[in-house]
């Protein structure tokens, strides 16, 4: 607990015992009594249940008892009370034993000092039970949510290394294709392997905007042209509105890749891969199309493990389970990310 919080805390147990003494101190005064005599008697009342009150607050801390051991909390506070009584007595006629007047009246009120010592040290024991009770469950659920998180992130992390030695491994391959026939074309391939594989160096969770991402996922694209030469054409198209909006770091890159792999190696010639993004309402929506032949198309296509890992990803980070769509229309194959803006 900071130091404010244990400040406040000191504050309103001073006030609490303060406004005691000065009921108590009314109380006396009724009865006939000096205020001299009444703050003596509500002082030193106070104070001793006050000690007693911290007592069961510190073992209590110590020792949280269930409502079945609840007996005990019975018996610690009346072995309390009866204590506090005591010491209350002797500490009263020390500082009084000259008025005959008051010891007489301290005799007969015992029966109501013990009543009202019992009473608020059992106040006392129950508010903190609750407290001591409601601070474990705290703690608990804090450990538990961040439990859950470092799982999150480890999760979130698994997934993107699943990922980059496959596209990795690719790169590799055109690179030492075109170390011997074209050594320019290789080099600006590793500059640019290079610049991309930096990108990657962030945390999994963190959200970036879509004008970062769309710069990085252009990195990525130029090695990828390397690979496939012309016949890899890309179009992308971003509405203002849609360019600050947030997005989980490097989620682009395996929809892209899998719009290649089933774009390129399903078609003939030229192919052209379209990336839209724009702003629906409090959303932002991504839409990757790559063409594809319906007679030679397998049915699981487009659904492998890059979209797999997008989807569990996105559900990691806002909870929901339908934030990638997918539709094969007229020999185009769609995938539709919706990423909420929180």
């Amino acid at each position: 607990m900071s130091f404010t919080g244990k400040a406040k805390i000191f504050t309103l147990y001073l006030s609490w015992w303060l406004l005691w003494i000065f009921v108590q101190t009314l109380v006396i005064v009724q009865a006939g009594f000096g205020w001299e005599i009444a703050i003596t008697d509500a002082a030193i009342t106070q104070l001793v249940i006050a000690i007693a009150g911290y007592a069961i607050n510190t073992s209590m801390h110590s020792y949280q008892p269930s409502a079945k051991n609840s007996i005990y909390v019975l018996i610690w506070s009346l072995a309390l009370t009866f204590l506090s009584l005591a010491l209350q007595r002797w500490l009263l006629i020390q500082f009084l034993e000259n008025n005959l007047a008051f010891i007489s009246f301290l005799d007969a009120s015992l029966t109501v000092r013990g009543g009202f010592t019992l009473l608020m040290i059992m106040l006392i024991a129950v508010l903190t039970w609750f407290w001591v009770y409601f601070s474990d469950k705290q703690e608990s659920e804090k450990r538990k949510q961040d439990s859950e998180r470092l799982a999150r992130e480890a999760e979130l992390s698994s997934l993107r290394l699943q990922l980059q030695p496959h596209f990795l491994f690719n790169s590799l391959n055109s690179i030492n294709a075109l170390v011997v026939v074209e050594p320019e074309r290789a080099r600006t391939m590793i500059h640019q392997l290079s610049d991309f594989l930096r990108g990657t160096i962030r945390k999994d969770t963190t959200l970036i905007k879509l004008k970062e991402e769309l710069d990085h996922l252009q990195l990525y694209l130029e090695i990828e042209k390397v690979r496939f030469g012309h016949r890899l054409q890309t179009k992308i198209e971003k509405s203002e509105e849609s360019l600050t909006a947030e997005i989980p770091a490097l989620l682009l890159q395996p929809v892209v890749e899998n719009a290649i792999k089933f774009g390129l190696y399903d078609t003939i010639g030229e192919t052209i891969i379209s990336i839209e993004a724009s702003r629906i309402g409090k959303d932002l929506l991504i839409e990757v199309k790559n063409p594809y032949d319906p007679e030679t198309a397998q049915a699981k296509k487009g659904t492998g493990f890059g979209l797999t890992a997008v989807q569990r990803r996105l559900y990691l980070h806002y909870a929901q389970n339908n934030l990638v769509q997918t539709k094969q229309e007229a020999g185009i194959f769609t995938t539709t990310l919706r990423i909420p803006q929180i």
